[in-house]
């Protein structure tokens, strides 16, 4: 029982490390910098409030860095997103997701944020 229990909190620690070190890969700093252009319609907080652009603040690292890739390989068709990401590199791409996903969100309902609700 003992070393069960051993094997699985040393599993659990090893889990939780690995995820910590796939969320965090990006510089928050440089993604500010880098994030500049994306702060006209999603706001420098990442927090728009403007409906038809998403709140970026807090959404989850993988999440953006998936989404951005999305855009640029054309998985997801917005001619101004396409735009923007085109001359991001990967390593870009990470760091614009650290900062906004560094950022506190004001987003604690949907309303007013779905596209097309008036």
């Amino acid at each position: 029982m003992k070393r069960a229990l051993t094997l699985l909190s040393f599993g659990a620690v090893l889990a939780f490390a690995s995820t910590q070190s796939m969320a965090s890969s990006g510089s928050i700093e440089n993604g500010k910098t880098k994030a500049a252009a994306c702060f006209a319609c999603h706001g420098a907080d990442g927090n728009s409030v403007d409906p038809q652009y998403p709140r970026l603040a807090g959404q989850y690292n993988l999440y953006l860095q998936q989404v951005l890739h999305e855009y640029k390989d054309g998985r997801r068709n917005n001619a101004i997103m396409k735009g923007f990401v085109a001359t991001l590199s990967d390593q870009d791409i990470e760091d614009v997701a650290a900062y906004f996903s560094s950022l506190p969100t004001k987003l604690d309902t949907l309303e007013g944020h779905i596209q097309g609700e008036k």
